[in-house]
């Protein structure tokens, strides 16, 4: 989840001189001081790396005697975002009841820039006063570190200061009444924050036949960098999933606490001791656990440096190596070597299969053959054994197996009125969205059953398009309104109903790439990651990388023609090697390789292409 930002230097009085002295050896970074009036101007903020790589530790200062309130609450603002567990010296900022009361934990706001503040100085005799922080939100952590994009809302909030009138700071200024959390602008949130992920189980699905394998579904989050990486994100996820994801995952730590500090010795082997009585009778629930937790880890530390997972409570335990936990690994569902596969149809109605620079050769089954049905759009199964394709009057989908001797059979679906975007889940369902006007549908077929899918929050939209990841939990969407906008939603996958009744739910829907006006074409390239082909207002046409939770995964998108009409990725990885970004135009179909993009197949005209998904 390598998302990226941007942020300039900032000084202050005090704190910022420690900054600077921690920075000079790095950076050619200069320190100001901060005028003590005049107009509404920048509170700034500790300085900090702008380069992914250039790690910065932020020491605390606690204020000087004599400080006014603006370098006070510059200096505050300083210590509570520095490196330091328990905010100690931010607490020495504020009054003896304020320290009380004031929750740190309870987010964090993320400003496009630099706060402003605005006051009036105060007179000699005054013993209290208000600073007004107002600033321009890009994106907030709530309580449980989930991120979330913010269309450059406005930040307003104030801060009061009172002379303290007894004790050792008799006479000095002091925060009495401030909000809770923490504010940063996008450079230091950068700086001192890092995205990961906690890992739950997706939920179980009532209606199907069979217990699908159950795998972990990602749940990014953001942690402070330096502040105990491994026992933070162990507590993470031992708090339960965002508010968001709850709907479609459990865990096995329901009302479970994390007790001792995670560590990792020399062998690669990772410690967490857990609130359990007993996890000796409980192996189950234990190897749960800790496959939850090695998946968590091994997302901070990175793969291949931790090997073994021990779990013990307060008595017993259980231990889960890297492969007793890959069977519930995120993007186990993706297809493996076989989800790395290409396939596209040519204008003769052949599925073709390609790994390389060749046009490859022709599916087995009917839809290998030559003289098919021209088809308008294919989805191949993530196991490779079968696809989906939609006929080219758009009114009728159909199965067909991938093996010798397999034939196309009766449609699964029919009448419909414009069927598009067919898409499988790793648990071998199928979705497609039905365009028609009059009675727009999102469907899922299982088996010979088809289910309309309710879909919650489209307030007046219809979906034009939609992918499933592989987990089955979570479905990206690109919905318009009728005016030529085209927005890209996430949504959550839950299920109910019977085996012999299913019923599915697209529920709390939310937007993951709000710069974009126009998107024309999603694709799942990671387990938490989109892969989207769109456009901001008054710029061209590129190709964006966003998580699930909204934030950026790169600076720099990918510049693509604009008759580039859509995109396809995979979630499907065979050891650290990712498959090439592939992108349709005019009917020709192109291979990203490094920064090129590679004619496929350019004597063969191409009408569709998928990774399996």
């Amino acid at each position: 989840m390598p998302r990226t930002s941007s942020r300039k230097a900032d000084p202050r009085t005090g704190a910022a001189w420690a900054a600077c002295a921690v920075l000079t050896s790095l950076l050619a970074a200069g320190c100001v001081a901060m005028p003590a009036d005049g107009p509404p101007e920048p509170v700034e903020l500790p300085q900090a790396a702008g380069a992914e790589n250039l790690q910065v530790r932020v020491f605390p200062v606690a204020p000087h005697p004599g400080e006014d309130p603006l370098n006070l609450l510059a200096g505050f603002l300083d210590a509570s975002n520095a490196d330091e567990a328990n905010y100690g010296t931010a607490l020495k900022y504020l009054t003896a009841d304020a320290a009380k009361r004031w929750h740190p934990d309870a987010g964090v706001v993320v400003l496009s820039r630099n706060p402003v503040r605005d006051s009036t100085p105060p007179k000699a005799d005054d013993i209290s006063t208000e600073i007004t922080v107002t600033g321009s939100q890009v994106a907030r952590l709530d309580a449980k570190h989930t991120y979330r994009t913010v269309a450059d809302e406005p930040y307003r909030e104030k801060f009061t200061f009172v002379k303290e009138t007894e004790g050792k700071e008799k006479g000095e200024w002091r925060i009495a009444q401030l909000p809770d959390g923490l504010i940063v602008d996008q450079t230091n949130f950068k700086n001192g924050y890092r995205p990961v992920h906690r890992y739950f189980y997706a939920a179980t699905d009532p209606s199907a036949e069979s217990v699908p394998a159950s795998v972990l579904v990602p749940d990014p989050i953001y942690l402070r960098r330096r502040i105990d990486p491994l026992t933070a994100a162990a507590q993470a996820l031992a708090d339960g999933p965002s508010d968001w994801l709850s709907k479609a995952v459990t865990s096995a730590f329901a009302g479970v606490r994390i007790v001792n500090p995670v560590s990792v010795n020399d062998n690669r082997v990772a410690t967490v001791k857990v609130g359990v009585p007993d996890l000796g009778n409980q192996q189950s629930l234990c190897r749960q656990m800790a496959g939850q937790l090695f998946h968590t880890l091994v997302d901070q530390q990175g793969k291949g440096q931790i090997d073994r997972l021990d779990l013990s409570g307060i008595k017993g335990g259980c231990s889960v190596d890297a492969a007793q936990a890959a069977p519930t690994a995120p993007g186990s569902l993706a297809g493996g070597l076989a989800g790395m596969q290409q396939y596209y149809l040519l204008d003769s109605g052949q599925l073709m299969q390609t790994q390389g620079e060749g046009e490859g050769k022709p599916v087995l089954g009917a839809l290998g053959l030559p003289g098919q049905p021209r088809m308008s759009a294919v989805a191949v199964r993530r196991d490779g054994n079968a696809a989906a394709v939609i006929s080219n009057d758009r009114r009728s989908l159909y199965v067909a197996g991938l093996g010798e001797g397999d034939k196309l059979g009766d449609p699964v679906v029919t009448g419909g009125q414009g069927l598009t975007s067919p898409s499988w889940d790793g648990r071998q369902d199928l979705w497609a969205v039905d365009q028609n006007p009059a009675n727009p549908r999102v469907l899922m077929v299982r088996g010979k059953t088809v289910v309309t899918a309710q879909v919650d929050g489209l307030n007046g939209r219809a979906v034009q398009a939609l992918k499933l990841s592989s987990d089955g939990a979570r479905a990206a969407l690109v919905l318009g309104d009728g005016s030529g906008t085209r927005a890209l939603m996430v949504g959550l996958v839950v299920h109910s109903g019977t085996a012999a009744s299913p019923k599915v739910t697209i529920t709390g829907l939310r937007p993951v790439a709000p710069m974009l006006s126009e998107v024309g074409s999603v694709s799942w390239a990671d387990t938490d990651e989109l892969l989207v082909l769109g456009k901001e207002p008054g710029k061209l046409q590129q190709l964006h990388y966003v998580g699930t939770d909204g934030s950026q995964s790169t600076d720099s998108p990918l510049q693509v023609g604009d008759s580039m009409a859509s995109v396809s990725a995979s979630e499907a990885r065979s050891g650290e090697t990712v498959p090439p970004v592939l992108a349709a135009s005019d009917k020709q179909i192109y291979r990203l390789l490094g920064n090129q993009w590679r004619e496929v197949a350019p004597q063969r005209r191409g009408t569709s292409f998928s990774y399996p998904g």
